[in-house]
């Protein structure tokens, strides 16, 4: 027997997440429960056992709890079933279903999914859960907590406003789902179409997602695609520890009211100075960044729209000792993957072959995806950027000839956090005489700037500390417009400021390269390296790097 006492509207306060519920039980049970929960289930069962009505529970906010009651005389039901469901017309409402279950002389009742068609209950797929699908990062939300507080402080230091990172659309056309990095980094989530909000001038912030989760529906497939609530996941609340949460659909609300109040609007610009409005190509596509850019200035042209990009760098640039745990892992695997696909270099082994045994072996080691397509170049190949490598269908997929060398130029990512490292290695497993003056070259600028990399220094002196030790008639071959290297962290292009001090906690590349279309020849040595309160350590070390020590490689793959 199955009876539905009420259904009632209840108070719902979308900011906070917290509920009011008032639920006068009629007829059954004659007692009155008052239910105050803030998404977490102990308060709520605390509250149920406070009235004496339940023995215990569990269950979570938003979703269905059966909890046991006490049988009192007279009554001939000892369970009841609550279901507490926002309302998606009014969202300052919800629905609380109570149902109060079982003839009595049972004692328990084993929460389901069910629908009632003429007295017979059928089975669905159970809603699934992000908590269910997603490995969270190993970043407490104090981590988080403490990126978004920093960058409020930058924003405030530098006129204040409200800063806008918006999430990816969380299509992936088959690949492995990846965060946009700015979202990312200050929240630790996953989600799609959704906006953060970091208030400087409220010392707030505030995130705008859907209820639901797109991909994880289908009307046509509901067994297939149960569905997967998004707003009301208290569990995934907790990842990130924001202040605020609000549905996206009233994001164009809050924004038009923050239009109106002369708000100052901050969005990442992709580079230091003032802000570019993004122009339409004449093919392929704006980005995610650049499409919300232009979208605010249609719709609101009175927008006070500012560059971020600055404030972003200076928080990005200098990493916690979690993110440089993640980055030695991410190094050391690509370390070995390196030398897992030296091991393979011969005569007539294509590039690709190569390619895909450093990937393979970048996988095996933990690495969930590949940051950017590996370059792996040989002989006239190596003489082109990967730029110009990558402008037609088969170029990098040469056979590997006697007497050439082969160049890698390729990262793991672990965790969100990558590496970029550079060896060049002998085919025939020795350098020519040629060869070798060239690499020592390289070398010799690369030491040159890590041995003065410390505390203070900017990317500008470094430069030209390289160029210093870089012969005069060689210096047209290794040609850079800005530093032989870049900061990394979540992308191979972390946001970074040239002219910023270095601080501790940095972490960048050291890469001078070599190309010489008059010889034929072309090295590449590539370090990640970090800024410490002493000086440096570099994160590859333990990688060989000078000509003997590649030779030796070479030597044990024979």
């Amino acid at each position: 027997m199955r009876r539905a006492l009420r259904i009632l509207a209840v108070p719902l306060s979308p900011d906070s997440g917290n509920v009011g519920v008032a639920a006068d039980l009629t007829e059954e049970i004659t007692s009155e429960i008052d239910i105050r929960a803030a998404g977490i289930v102990h308060e709520f069962d605390m509250e149920l056992q406070a009235q004496g009505c339940i023995s215990g529970g569990s269950g979570q906010g938003g979703a269905v709890a059966t909890y046991p009651l006490h049988p009192t005389p007279g009554h001939s039901f000892v369970s009841m079933r609550l279901s507490l469901h926002p309302l998606r017309t009014r969202p300052d409402l919800a629905v609380l279903v109570c149902l109060l279950l079982l003839p009595l002389g049972s004692t328990t009742l084993e929460a389901q999914t069910t629908s009632s068609t003429q007295g017979a209950d059928v089975q669905s797929t159970p809603e699934q859960r992000y908590g269910d699908w997603v490995r969270r990062l190993p970043f407490r939300a104090q981590e988080y907590s403490f990126r978004r507080s920093n960058m409020i402080r930058l924003l405030d230091e530098s006129g204040g406003g409200i800063y806008i990172a918006p999430s990816s659309d969380g299509l992936t056309h088959g690949d492995t789902f990846r965060q946009l990095e700015d979202f990312w980094y200050y929240t630790g989530l996953e989600v799609p179409n959704s906006i953060l909000v970091l208030d400087a001038d409220a010392g707030r912030s505030i995130l705008f997602m859907p209820e639901d989760d797109y991909r994880f529906s289908n009307p046509g497939r509901a067994n297939d695609f149960p569905g997967r609530p998004l707003l009301d996941d208290y569990q995934l609340r907790s990842i990130a520890g924001i202040e605020a949460y609000r549905p996206m659909r009233e994001f164009d609300a809050f924004l038009a009211q923050m239009v109106r109040a002369r708000r100052v609007l901050r969005v990442n610009g992709g580079a230091a100075g003032a802000l570019v409005t993004p122009e339409l190509p004449d093919f392929g596509g704006l980005n995610a960044l650049q499409t919300m850019i232009l979208r605010i200035q249609a719709d609101y042209p009175t927008a006070r729209l500012q560059n971020a990009f600055e404030e972003i760098a200076q928080g990005r640039m200098v990493k916690s000792r979690y993110e440089i745990q993640k980055m030695q892992i991410a190094a050391d695997a690509t370390a070995q993957a390196i030398l897992a696909t030296a091991a393979l270099i011969r005569p007539g082994i294509d590039e690709r072959t190569l390619q895909g045994e450093f990937e393979s072996t970048c996988r095996a080691l933990g690495s969930q995806t590949i940051p950017f397509t590996p370059i792996v170049k040989s002989g006239p190949n190596s003489l082109w950027p990967w730029r110009v490598l990558a402008a037609h269908y088969d170029r990098r997929n040469r056979p590997v000839e006697s007497g050439d060398l082969v160049i890698l130029d390729v990262g793991c990512e672990v965790d969100g956090y990558i590496s970029d490292v550079g060896r060049t290695f002998p085919v025939d497993g020795l350098f020519t005489t040629a060869q070798r003056h060239k690499m020592l070259i390289s070398l010799n600028a690369a030491d040159a700037i890590i041995e003065a990399i410390r505390p203070g220094m900017t990317f500008r002196q470094l430069t030209e500390i390289a160029y210093e030790a870089i012969p005069d008639d060689e210096e047209r071959y290794m040609q850079t417009p800005s530093f032989f290297g870049h900061h990394i962290g979540m992308q191979a292009g972390d946001p970074a400021l040239i002219d910023e001090p270095l601080q501790p906690g940095m972490v960048f590349t050291v890469e001078p390269w070599y190309y010489n279309h008059e010889l034929d020849i072309a090295v590449f040595v590539e370090d990640v390296v970090l800024v410490t309160e002493e000086g440096v350590e570099v994160l590859t070390k333990d990688l060989p790097r000078m000509p003997e020590q590649l030779e030796a490689v070479m030597r044990g793959n024979r």
